[in-house]
């Protein structure tokens, strides 16, 4: 089981570090420095190199630079190359040599800090601390990274992993917000929204969905900040119907409460939702260790099952041909359970060659709908609070099948759910 949110590279680890004076030249300038040993030109070269700016993308020419100002002793490129051992993309997959980089250059790279966060918080090559955690991205803040920002202000917020704190987690928005980061601004919009500050939030989602560009509906594979100028605009989108009553066959909406995920965390973070949305209070890293597999690790759906059982809680697991056949049965299900005000959590797969293995599997909840629009909403653990997104009906048909989520799966590719058992 890889179940690893598919945009890993932007959503949960990948961050560029903050741009540098190196970052204004010119390639052959920047080139020029870089082979003369300027460590800080390096990490810059990596940088465009990895992510294609400017020039054509070569990850593994990136690396090699990376490396070569990692051993001059520059925190940023320490930084990168953290992030490919992480990733395991162009090299073997290590958490541990991942978190040994990170914290190298924590303490001179606010991205460093911010992904050496990452790995406390998601338990990767070191053990899950999430109070050292939030004592990064809090660093990292300070030193302007919105990401961080938003990290924390989600934990504080939904009291994951440590007790809920609101007014740290909007302090926390706010400063996001500051930094201009879209996910920031999506967490700030949705606790003011929350607080009845509906003008406030409208502001905060326009601003977010004019950084990025933005179109009727995102996709799931599409970049962090991408999905998250995307999610404002959705929002802006679903203002009226998340205030109001649906119309069964037209329109539904069921508020859950969002937590977001650790690296790798998605199946419990969803169950976690599903479950809070039943009355539950556990978090995500609760309903993981409910389950036999180590923390950081993707989950069983049978344990996930069993999990549901030992706090008191029954659901069922249903599937669904992947043909078209079983999508028009399977949508015609899901607008059922919405409709009588009950989400449904679904696995998507995800296929090519910028996953570790050629795929990745996500957990999620699906929400609502929009009939009249052929559109589903989502409530997703991978993306900022409320973690509402929405998707065509198109896409969800492509991305909602697996055929990897345990072993009741059989190797047979369906579309899974979990609903709640009725009496």
């Amino acid at each position: 089981m890889n179940h690893i949110h598919i945009a890993l590279a932007a959503a949960m680890i990948l961050t560029t570090p903050i741009l540098s004076a190196e970052d204004a030249l010119d390639l052959p300038a920047l080139a020029t420095r870089a082979e003369g040993g300027d460590a800080a030109a390096q990490a810059a070269l990596a940088a465009r190199y990895r992510e294609g700016k400017g020039v054509a993308k070569d990850e593994s020419l990136g690396l090699k630079w990376a490396h070569r100002a990692a051993d001059g002793g520059n925190a940023d490129g320490m930084d990168l190359v953290g992030v490919a051992y992480l990733r395991g993309a162009i090299v073997q997959r290590s958490p541990e040599i991942a978190f040994g980089y990170f914290k190298a250059a924590a303490e001179r790279s606010a991205a460093g800090a911010f992904n050496l966060g990452q790995c406390y918080f998601g338990a990767q090559g070191t053990a899950q601390d999430i109070p050292k955690a939030l004592e990064y991205w809090k660093s990292a803040a300070e030193r302007g990274h919105g990401r961080a920002a938003s990290c924390a202000a989600m934990a504080y917020f939904s009291g994951e992993g440590v007790a809920s704190d609101p007014a740290q987690a909007r302090r926390l928005a706010e400063r996001a917000a500051e930094l201009n980061d879209p996910s920031g601004l999506v967490v700030l919009g949705e606790m003011q929204f929350q607080a009845g500050e509906l003008d406030a939030a409208k502001a905060s989602w326009t601003k977010a969905s004019k950084l990025r560009p933005t179109g009727p509906t995102g996709h799931p594979a599409q970049p962090s900040a991408d999905a998250s100028a995307q999610q404002a605009a959705d929002l802006l989108k679903l203002v009226e119907l998340r205030q109001r009553k649906g119309e069964a066959g037209k329109s539904a909406f069921v508020q859950m409460s969002h937590i977001h995920q650790g690296y790798n965390n998605c199946g419990s973070t969803a169950c976690a939702t599903f479950a809070r949305f039943q009355g539950g209070t556990l978090g995500g890293w609760d309903f993981k260790k409910l389950c036999p597999s180590p923390l950081g690790t993707g989950t069983d759906w049978g344990h996930l099952l069993d999990a549901s059982k030992k706090i008191g809680q029954q659901w069922k697991l249903i599937t669904f041909t992947p043909d078209d056949a079983g999508f028009d049965q399977a949508t015609a299900f899901l607008k059922t359970e919405l409709d009588a005000g009950r989400p449904v959590v679904v696995d998507f797969k995800y296929i090519g060659p910028q996953y570790p293995g050629g795929s990745a599997g996500h957990t999620l909840n699906v929400c609502g709908y929009l009939a009249a629009e052929n559109l589903y909403i989502l409530c997703n653990p991978a993306v900022a609070t409320p973690g509402i997104q929405l998707i065509t009906a198109a896409d969800l048909k492509d991305f909602w099948r697996s055929d990897h989520y345990g072993a009741l799966s059989k190797g047979v590719l369906s579309r899974p759910a979990f609903v709640m058992v009725q009496p």
